[in-house]
C-alpha cells in the first residue's frame, strides 16, 4: 500500500477510508507550529495586556475546541472518541512569539494526527484574532506533525 492515497478508491474518487476491520489501539499524535510577532506585540502578549484578554489561555481552549471538531471541518476524518487533549502555549522571546504544541489521544481504529494539526491550527488563528489589533502581520508558520503512534504503522517522529 505504500504510495497509495488511501481517501481514493480505484475510480479515483473521494471517499471516507473502512477503518471497521482495524484493531483499536492506543492511538497519540504531538504537532506543533508558532506565531511569530513583532517585539511589541510579543511584549503586549507577555504582559497579559491585550484589550481581548488572556490571549494564551483562549487560544489554548480554542484549539481545544479545534480538535474536537476536526472530523466537522476536514471532510474525510473520522468522528473520534477523543480521551485527551493539550495544548502547551509558550513565549518565546527569541522568535519572537509563541509556539504551540499539541498532544491528542485516544483508543480507536484511527489516529489523530488531524485532530493534533487542527488543535495547533486553531490555537494559532486564535492568537491572531486576539492581537490583531495591534499587529496585522503576524506569521502562523511551522505546523507540522513532529510525533504518532499507534495502530498499524507504529511510531514516527519527525526529524
Amino acid at each position: 500500500m505504500a504510495g497509495k492515497l488511501t481517501h481514493f478508491d480505484d475510480a479515483g474518487q473521494a471517499h471516507m477510508v473502512d477503518v471497521s476491520q482495524k484493531a483499536e489501539t492506543a492511538r497519540t499524535a504531538v504537532a506543533r507550529g508558532a506565531v511569530r510577532m513583532s517585539r511589541e506585540t510579543y511584549e503586549i502578549m507577555a504582559a497579559g495586556s491585550a484589550k481581548k484578554g488572556d490571549v494564551l489561555g483562549v487560544a489554548r481552549l480554542a484549539g481545544i475546541m479545534g480538535a474536537k471538531k476536526c472530523s466537522e471541518l476536514i471532510p474525510l476524518c473520522h468522528p473520534l472518541p477523543i480521551t485527551k487533549v493539550s495544548l502547551d502555549l509558550s513565549p518565546d522571546p527569541d522568535l519572537p512569539g509563541v509556539v504551540i504544541e499539541a498532544t491528542v489521544k485516544t483508543t480507536g481504529k484511527t489516529g489523530v494526527e488531524m485532530e493534533a494539526l487542527t488543535a495547533v491550527t486553531t490555537a494559532a488563528l486564535t492568537v491572531y484574532d486576539m492581537l490583531k489589533a495591534v499587529e496585522k502581520g503576524m506569521e502562523i508558520r511551522d505546523i507540522r506533525l513532529v510525533m504518532k503512534e499507534g495502530g498499524k504503522s507504529g511510531r514516527y517522529e519527525a526529524e
